[in-house]
């Protein structure tokens, strides 16, 4: 009986996280987030010090979004009505998350930053043009193709509204791409990726797109530019 409840105590666990994994979009973004950072750490072959950093570092931003997953729940339960005790509950276990969030970041930026900064030059420089009508036609294929997907797979919606893929964070990714092919430089495609991220951030706050319209919206931005700078490398 007693080897039974360890094993029903694992089970229950690994129930918790399934459903955690099923409802809460921030933890579904966490374990990706994972899952590439462990993918870099096997590429850039990091140390054993710095693979037990992000081990720690990814235990410990899941587990406080498991912990504020619970307390969510167990609030939920206790009270069906507003309450601002319970609404400072959750708001507090969101502040853990967050807390947890911004310490993933800095870990991996002391471990990755200084090889995907070599990394990124050396693309950059196989990559980069100098003609800005490179840079229109990049735009110009990104938007085409972004019109075909639409027109093969309609999801509701406009053309400049919803559907797959998001044009808006198509067209973000692909100017932020540009821009660091003709610069050469890391620090500004990193400074356009982030405002094509706030683009695609307010495409999915405001209902018009999902998360995973926006990230291949993103990733046909990116190949399609890729693809344009190097077929007309000088």
């Amino acid at each position: 009986m007693r080897t039974r409840s360890i094993v029903w105590s694992f089970n229950h666990a690994i129930d918790g996280i399934v459903y955690a994994l099923r409802t809460q979009r921030n933890m579904r973004i966490h374990v990706v987030a994972a899952m590439l950072v462990l993918v870099a750490a096997l590429f850039f072959r990091v140390s054993r010090i710095e693979f037990l950093m992000l081990m720690l570092t990814i235990a410990f931003v899941i587990g406080t979004e498991l912990v504020n997953t619970a307390v969510e729940a167990t609030i939920d339960v206790a009270t069906q009505t507003f309450d601002p005790i319970a609404k400072i509950g959750k708001d507090v276990a969101a502040g853990a998350v967050l807390v947890s969030s911004v310490c993933a970041v800095v870990v991996g930026y002391v471990v990755f930053f200084g090889r995907l900064t070599s990394s990124t030059a050396q693309l950059l420089i196989r990559v980069r043009q100098t003609p800005a009508h490179i840079t229109v036609v990049a735009l110009i294929l990104t938007a085409l193709a972004v019109l075909v997907a639409k027109s093969f797979k309609r999801e509701g919606g406009t053309w400049l509204r919803g559907g797959w893929p998001s044009g808006h964070a198509a067209l973000g990714v692909a100017g932020a791409a540009s821009i660091a092919y003709i610069t050469g430089s890391a620090g500004a495609g990193v400074i356009g990726l982030f405002i094509a991220a706030l683009v695609a951030q307010s495409r999915v706050e405001s209902g018009t797109h999902t998360l995973w319209q926006v990230l291949w919206g993103g990733v046909l931005g990116f190949l399609i530019t890729t693809a344009i700078f190097q077929l007309f490398w000088l």
